[in-house]
């Protein structure tokens, strides 16, 4: 049987780590495209050149 010291208990299990590693990434990721998302007032629309000839 393993016995956890004090100094065991306070270090976060593997899994832990992996949680908080996927949610710095997560948050990396959600900031990365913000930065890059296009304002919809910046969009454009295709405009028809002239008048249609009928």
């Amino acid at each position: 049987m393993i016995r956890r010291t004090r100094k065991d208990s306070d270090r976060p299990s593997g899994a832990e780590v992996q949680a908080a590693e996927h949610e710095a990434a997560r948050q990396r990721i959600l900031a990365q495209a913000e930065a890059e998302r296009t304002p919809l007032d910046d969009t454009t629309r295709a405009v028809p050149v002239g008048k249609v000839r009928r």
